[in-house]
Parts: C-alpha cells; sequence; structure tokens
C-alpha cells in the first residue's frame, strides 16, 4: 500500500490540534493509534526513557506493540533500542532472522512480531524515547515509511513538550528532564567504554544499564563515574 501525503498531512494536523488540550498518556495513545489507520503496519507504540536512561512503555495501539515495548526494556537490545542509543532510524525487515538481536528475537518468538522500525523521538535535538511500529510479516521499509514515520515522532515531540509547559506530563516530567540534563555524560560513558573495549555503542550502553542495575544507581552517575575513574564501579569513585 503506497503512502498518501495528503492523507499524512490531514492526520498530522488532526494529531498537532489535539496536543494543547489533552494529557500526555490519551495524546501518545492517538499518535499510536493514528500510525496504525495510515501506515501499512500492524501495531505501533511510543516509548520514554526512565531515570536509568532506559525505554519504558507508555502508549501502544495493541498487546503485541506493548509486549515488544516491554520485551526490548528487558532484554536491553532490539530496533527501538538501538534507534535510541544511535539516535537514527533504526530498522529490522524480520525479527525472526536477525542476528543482531537474539534475545529480544527469542522473547518474542510467539508473537508474531516480524518487521521492526524504531524512530528516535527528541526534545531539543536530544533523544529521550521512541516511536517504534510493527509487522507480522516480512516486508522491507521504504525510504518514504521512514521519512513518514519521522513526521510522527516530530509530533510525539511537540505532544510532550506542550503537556510539560501544561504541566500535563505527570510522572512523565522527572524522568524527561533526568534524560535531558544526563544524555551528554551518558554518552561521554558510552564512547568511553568503545575507545577503552572495542566494543560498539549499543554494547558499551547495555555495560553502563547494567552496572547501574547491579548497583541500584542512575545511570548517569555510573557513566561520571567512569569518565573520572575508568572504572564501571559506582564504588571506585
Amino acid at each position: 500500500m503506497s503512502l498518501d501525503g495528503h492523507a499524512l498531512d490531514e492526520s498530522l494536523r488532526v494529531l498537532a490540534g489535539r496536543n494543547a488540550v489533552q494529557d500526555v498518556v490519551p495524546a501518545l495513545e492517538d499518535i499510536a493509534k493514528a500510525c496504525v489507520d495510515l501506515f501499512d503496519i500492524r501495531g505501533s507504540g511510543i516509548m520514554v526513557a526512565d531515570q536509568q536512561n532506559v525505554t519504558r512503555y507508555v502508549a501502544a495501539s495493541d498487546g503485541p506493540g506493548r509486549a515488544l515495548e516491554i520485551a526490548e526494556s528487558t532484554t536491553g537490545q532490539g530496533p527501538c533500542t538501538t534507534a535510541f542509543v544511535l539516535n537514527d532510524v533504526v530498522a529490522s525487515d524480520d525479527l525472526t532472522a536477525d542476528e543482531r538481536w537474539p534475545e529480544l528475537a527469542e522473547a518474542m518468538s510467539s508473537s508474531g512480531v516480524r518487521s521492526i522500525l524504531g524512530v528516535p523521538v527528541r526534545l531539543g535535538g536530544v533523544p529521550i524515547g521512541t516511536l517504534d511500529v510493527y509487522r507480522d510479516w516480512v516486508q522491507p521499509w521504504s525510504e518514504r515509511e521512514r521519512a513518514g514515520l519521522a513526521r510522527y515522532a516530530d509530533v510525539v515531540e511537540a505532544t510532550l513538550a506542550a503537556s510539560l509547559l501544561a504541566h500535563k506530563a505527570g510522572e512523565l516530567a522527572e524522568q524527561l528532564q533526568y534524560a535531558l540534563d544526563y544524555r551528554i555524560v551518558i554518552e561521554r560513558g558510552v564512547g568511553y567504554l568503545m575507545a577503552r573495549d572495542g566494543i560498539d555503542a549499543v554494547a558499551a550502553f547495555r555495560k553502563l544499564r547494567s552496572a547501574a542495575r547491579s548497583s541500584r544507581t542512575k545511570i548517569g552517575a555510573v557513566a561520571e563515574t567512569v569518565l573520572a575513574t575508568g572504572e564501571l564501579s559506582i564504588d571506585a569513585r
């Protein structure tokens, strides 16, 4: 099914008109459902970074979409997690045959989820979450679909920004602020581990996340420790 440019523009216009009047979660749910109505996909969801800088489920159009987001948060891997870490669109045409994320593929083996696209959601240029869509069949993601879904990610950004200004973001507000405040130091910590251990950005991020969990502290504090001491242990300071 080809993407109708006029329908996309109208859908985005309608969603933008709702941002200022709705609480944040219902507004995000509207965006997730609108994606399904417009694009050739089966489901959609939105994740936002928590105070461990791990993306968590906030809204989804259906059960498998919600399960995908929960599985990505649990395993720390997948197209959506990678899109958040790299601040770039990341796709999998067939999760079951994708060797990059074996733990996620195993967790989602009975869900029917096959092709996935993760699009970063930003606030002021800083990635704070992802817009995630999936199909239950194998199919490459076209450049037009990627561009159209990136525009939906911009609507998510506008929704979150408007909700913060209107004090309607609730419990999301504190974790969003943490993601914004510590993104730079976390990126620097990731870069240090990449250079030190010869690993990629996602693997370095998972090391920071694992150290934060084991020490029961925030990932920003672990990143600061890495930069100050070269060690992952929070007790090294």
